[in-house]
């Protein structure tokens, strides 16, 4: 259903490939969250950037408490979407949806197909409910998670600093995904789906 692996076309003839990142990922992955600006790290729970937290997210793998779809061109990661579940008892139905990009490879309709897919595997592991962060001025994310059926939930203000101490609002965008899920077998999609 999430259709991962697969190749995406992209604008000017080129070819990306959504695939499921793996340990031996390790070292190309670092290299792109450490490429990453400052600001598209700053609504993470976790520094993207430090080969532990890289570890730590591949052990998370492992015990299948996340699941993340990388983007890769010409054999350099370019970008990924994960869901992270909750470990806490009162909100295991509940997933945190995460996707970014490198600045070149933005703009191109990728950030829409990670999310897509990240939001399939929502539906195929019983997430009930789908929250996604962002700071107030990433406005093609906002658009793209508007377009999936996300809804603004909360804005807290001056609620993330960057590394020269400078804060920055972060907007809390939820998706219901039972309700959704509800919708798609009401009409038959979801049988169809699995007859195809």
């Amino acid at each position: 259903m999430s259709g991962v692996p697969r190749d995406i076309a992209l604008p000017g003839g080129t070819t990306a490939t959504l695939r499921f990142l793996e340990r031996t990922d390790r070292e190309r992955f670092l290299a792109f969250t450490q490429s990453l600006p400052d600001h598209d790290l700053l609504f993470l729970r976790s520094d993207i950037t430090d080969p532990d937290v890289v570890d730590a997210w591949l052990d998370s793998i492992d015990l299948d408490r996340a699941v993340t779809v990388i983007a890769e061109t010409g054999g350099k990661v370019v970008g990924y979407g994960s869901l992270h579940y909750s470990n806490a008892p009162w909100s295991r139905h509940v997933g945190e949806v995460r996707v970014l990009l490198e600045e070149g490879a933005r703009g191109k309709g990728l950030g829409r197909a990670l999310a897509e897919a990240v939001f399939s595997l929502a539906l195929e592991h019983g997430v009930e409910k789908i929250i996604a962060n962002m700071t107030i001025d990433q406005q093609g994310a906002i658009a793209t998670f508007e377009e999936l059926g996300f809804r603004a939930e909360a804005l807290l203000r001056d609620h993330v600093k960057d590394r020269r101490g400078e804060k920055h609002d972060l907007l809390v965008y939820s998706h219901d995904v039972r309700a959704f899920q509800s919708q798609l077998d009401a009409y038959g999609v979801t049988e169809a789906a699995g007859r195809g």
